[in-house]
C-alpha cells in the first residue's frame, strides 16, 4: 500500500508544499504490534507510480516489495521541480560549477537536516517503525544517489545503510573525497553503490572516480557492495532492475 500526503519543505526559495509518500507492507494492518525498518528515499514521485514519474516510468518499487513480501516501510518526498535547477540545488551536498548548469549552490545539508529532524520524527510518530540506526536506511539515484552517499557518511549516527545508485560524483569529486577521508563511520555501516556501463560513456573520467571512491570507502571498513551494471543506463527502468541487489545489501542480516 502506498499513501501520499502534503508536507511543507524548506526549499531554497522558501517553504513550499510537496507530496510525501509512504509504502506500507501488506502485513502492516494484519499484525498491529509489528514494527518495521524504514528506508528513506529521494525523488519519491519516481518510486511507485508510472503516472507520477517524471519520465513516465517509475521504479515499480511497491510491486517489488509486495511480490517479495519484503518487510520494510519506505518513506520519500518528491523533488524540487523548479526549472531553475531546483533539484540540483536541494540534492547537492556541496556547491559546484558546471558548464551546462552554471553555478549551483548546494543545499544538501539543509535537505538532510529537514529529513532527519522533521520528516523522520513525523514518520516515527505516525507509523510503527523501528527507530534505531540499525533499522534506518537511505537511498536514491543520480543526485539522490549522491545525497545517499553523503547522508551515510555525514549523518552516520542516523543511518546504518545506504543505496547509492548512479551517484553524481562528478559534481564535486574533491569535496566528496575529502568528506570520506575525514569522517569516521560506525561499525556495521553498509553501502550499495553502482554505476551503469552505458553511463560511463557519458562521463569521461567517471570510472576512475568511481574506483577511487570505492577504494576510500573500503579503507573506512565499510561493508560495501560495488557494481558496474552491465548495460546499465541513467533511467528508472535500469534502476528498477537493481532493487534486488541493493535490498540484499541493506537487509542482508
Amino acid at each position: 500500500m502506498v499513501k501520499k500526503w502534503k508536507v511543507v519543505f524548506p526549499a531554497p526559495t522558501g517553504p513550499e508544499e510537496r507530496w510525501a509518500y509512504i509504502y506500507l507492507p501488506e502485513s502492516y494492518y494484519d499484525h498491529p504490534r509489528k514494527r518495521y525498518p524504514v528506508l528513506y528515499m529521494f525523488d519519491g514521485h519516481n518510486l511507485f507510480s508510472d503516472e507520477e514519474a517524471t519520465y513516465g516510468k517509475s521504479w515499480g518499487l511497491s510491486d517489488y516489495m509486495d511480490f517479495t513480501e519484503t518487510q520494510m516501510i519506505i518513506a520519500a518526498v518528491e523533488c524540487n521541480h523548479s526549472p531553475d535547477n531546483g533539484r540540483l540545488m536541494e540534492y547537492a551536498p556541496f556547491s559546484f560549477e558546471d558548464p551546462g548548469f552554471g553555478s549551483i549552490p548546494g543545499y544538501g545539508k539543509e535537505t538532510m537536516e529537514w529529513l532527519i529532524h522533521t520528516f523522520k520524527p513525523d514518520i516515527d510518530r505516525h507509523y510503527r517503525t523501528l527507530k534505531t540506526r540499525s533499522h534506518t536506511f537511505i537511498g536514491g539515484s543520480s543526485m539522490g544517489g549522491l545525497m545517499s552517499l553523503y547522508a551515510i557518511i555525514a549523518y552516520n549516527e542516523y543511518f546504518s545503510g545506504a543505496a547509492a545508485l548512479s551517484p553524481s560524483l562528478w559534481t564535486q569529486p574533491e569535496k566528496i573525497e575529502s568528506m570520506i577521508r575525514s569522517i569516521r563511520v560506525r561499525r556495521n555501516t553498509r553501502i550499495y553503490m553502482d554505476y551503469g556501463s552505458e553511463e560511463l560513456r557519458n562521463h569521461p573520467g567517471m570510472k576512475k572516480e568511481f574506483q577511487k571512491v570505492v577504494s576510500m570507502l573500503l579503507k573506512k571498513n565499510i561493508y560495501l557492495t560495488s557494481r558496474i551494471v552491465p548495460g546499465g543506463e541513467h533511467c528508472e527502468a535500469s534502476w528498477e532492475k537493481q532493487i534486488p541487489f541493493f535490498m540484499n545489501t541493506l537487509l542482508y542480516e
